[in-house]
């Protein structure tokens, strides 16, 4: 009998444990072809976008997101931005362990909400609103649920069900409504190599499904974007901020934003008017005039960032950034475009994506685009693109951050789609002139002039301003081929109407030549050793891309120590392929002077991912080449 009871007992225990507990958020019943490679899991995410109407937009978000260790984290995402014109009606999460366990109850209380403010946005109006969670264990799995309303329907969402790396997708769905008459757009990205599934496609709304999206790897030399599925959409009637908008193509796009968002934003003070006309004084020249108001912004303003209701797209008003001294992209911009039809040079406001990575306006889609804002000088039939952001950058310099991408110039009479300069391979230069001696102990005293000009340039400009430590910091890591670095003078020129950067070093370090015996090893190439290596990516599946291509020269002239002859000496090298040249020479001079050469040329450029074996081994080659030993015997 007591048997019995005890059974009984059990049972009850182990159906209410059961009960307890949620089956579908056990860890353990995800496939293990989910799991491998994966940091987490996205067992479910169902996101419902509602435009009701121009001026009126709900989405609806459910994510249950399994994580496997601290780096999953990311993929959590349980967080939503707000301002005057988006409401968070509804925010919440549960948490529960590998078994499937509550764990931990979050309603909005339970969240953080603070102000959106990085290092140099000095005000703004937009906040969110975030999960902070510090698990004690994993796995676990969270179910993250909001909702969102706003007024502001020129920007609708991406759809991204895989965004990031060593993430799998068990399931995403994607619901979008809309009336008829707004102009609903979509484009899609990269779908054909995933199981994605249009589910519905009509005047009025449109599904997708997307199913077992296994964890990607990482692989070096992507292109931005590359592989991840995407889906961007718009409206053609919208409304940001208060402000309706009507735009079928880019030249209706550029007169609407002309209009309703840069009128009125240009005006200054008489007194300022003709301060800008006693700068200039009788220069005739627009572009010599340009210079010399861009100078003159560099050295007045300074860059913040300030968003207010529509500041994030509408610039401050040109007379309040001359008043204050500051402002945003678009403020600056708005501002050194004012100063200049003072002066009468015709320009034009961009709207593009700035970044190191190049990053393009869509030029098939029109819709609210970009990150950044710069200005446009048309010069013959070309432009020149101001940076106004920068109190350091060159007249007419963009290498690196908005250089080589669609982008959208906004002109009188409308947008337009061009694309912006495109630094040239070879224009991307380091040329290096130098010498040094080694001592009987092997101590290497140096020096080198190295000048850098296109995208190099950038690399390098900054250094000026750096304190001496950092500048110590600095070469340490450059020259990581240098043990016992020390740096005994660095003198710099910036030379910016060349747009060209020169480093001249003294440097010196002990044990540079490495005594063994009777013998001395070291390396030729002191000055531009490539030390890094590409790494190796079995089946890679993505293309990779070079982003911006280089040319790289030295002449290094070199002293043997005295009582020592060459027993070995590096042969000429030349490598030449579809990734660029490598060429390499010794020229003996005298039996203790010779003169190191060098170039090494690299094409940018897109290649498939059959084609990457090959490159990583061309830079192999580079690399061993590069760090070429001479033999020194002692006599």
């Amino acid at each position: 009998m007591n048997i019995k009871i005890q059974i009984t007992t059990l049972l009850v225990l182990i159906t209410f444990f059961v009960q307890a507990q949620k089956i579908e958020y056990n860890s353990f019943n995800i496939s293990d072809s989910l799991k491998l490679h994966a940091n987490a899991v996205v067992r479910f995410e169902q996101i419902d976008i509602a435009i009701s109407s121009q001026r009126s937009m709900n989405i609806k978000e459910k994510r249950i997101v399994t994580v496997f260790n601290s780096i999953g984290q990311n993929a959590i995402n349980a967080y939503e931005h707000y301002d005057k014109k988006t409401t968070v009606k509804n925010i919440d999460a549960i948490i529960y362990d590998a078994f499937g366990n509550e764990i931990k109850n979050a309603k909005r209380k339970d969240f953080r909400d603070q102000c959106t403010i990085d290092g140099v946005t000095i005000l703004s109006d937009s906040r969110y609103i975030y999960l902070e969670y510090t698990p004690t264990q994993y796995p676990f799995t969270i179910v993250y649920e909001s909702e969102v309303e706003t007024s502001n329907t020129a920007f609708i969402q991406q759809w991204i069900p895989l965004n990031e790396n060593f993430v799998s997708i068990e399931k995403s769905i994607l619901n979008v409504s809309f009336p008829s008459n707004l102009g609903f757009k979509k484009k899609e990205f990269n779908f054909s190599d995933f199981k994605i599934k249009k589910t519905v496609d009509t005047s009025t709304n449109l599904s997708y499904i997307a199913t077992k999206i296994l964890a990607q790897k990482e692989e070096d030399y992507s292109p931005i974007h590359s592989g991840y599925p995407r889906l961007m959409m718009g409206l053609e009637v919208f409304n940001i901020e208060g402000v309706d908008g009507n735009a079928k193509t880019w030249k209706e796009f550029g007169q609407w934003y002309s209009d309703k968002i840069l009128t009125g934003t240009t005006e200054l003070s008489d007194e300022t008017k003709n301060k800008i006309k006693a700068l200039v004084g009788n220069e005739t020249d627009p572009i010599k005039k340009a210079k010399i108001i861009y100078n003159y912004v560099q050295e007045k303003s300074r860059y913040v960032s300030i968003q207010l209701g529509i500041g994030g797209w509408k610039p401050m008003f040109a007379k309040d950034v001359d008043r204050l001294g500051y402002g945003d992209c678009k403020a600056l911009t708005n501002y050194t475009k004012a100063l200049l039809n003072v002066v009468d040079v015709p320009t034009y406001n961009t709207l593009l994506y700035g970044g190191r990575e190049k990053y393009d306006i869509e030029s098939d889609f029109v819709s609210m685009q970009g990150n950044h804002m710069i200005l446009c000088i048309p010069n013959e039939d070309d432009y020149i693109w101001l940076e106004c952001t920068s109190q350091d950058n060159p007249f007419g310099y963009q290498a690196n951050f908005t250089d080589d991408r669609n982008v959208l110039i906004i002109k009188p009479n409308g947008g337009e789609i061009v694309r912006t300069k495109n630094y040239q391979d070879k224009e991307n230069t380091q040329v290096n002139i130098g010498n040094y001696t080694l001592s009987e102990d092997g101590t290497l005293s140096g020096k080198i002039s190295m000048t850098s000009e296109g995208s190099q340039y950038s690399r390098k400009a900054n250094l000026e301003k750096m304190l001496p430590t950092e500048k110590e910091s600095h070469y340490k890591d450059y020259w990581d081929n240098i043990s016992n670095l020390k740096l005994n003078k660095t003198t710099f020129v910036n030379d910016k109407q060349r747009i060209s950067f020169t480093e001249n070093l003294d440097i010196s370090a002990e044990d540079y030549g490495k005594i063994t015996n009777n013998s001395m090893i070291f390396v030729v190439n002191v000055f531009d050793q490539y030390t890094g290596n590409v790494k190796r990516i079995r089946n890679r599946k993505t293309p990779f891309e070079i982003a911006r291509g280089s040319y790289d020269s030295d002449e290094i002239s070199f002293q043997l120590p005295k009582g020592f002859v060459i027993e070995f000496i590096p042969k000429n090298f030349e490598l030449n392929s579809k990734f660029g040249e490598y060429k390499t020479e010794i020229v003996k001079i005298s039996n203790d002077s010779l003169i190191y050469k060098r170039t090494f040329f690299v094409k940018k450029g897109v290649y498939s991912n059959n084609e990457y074996e090959e490159f990583r081994l061309f830079m192999d080659q580079v690399s061993r080449n590069d760090s070429a030993k001479i033999i020194l015997t002692k006599i």
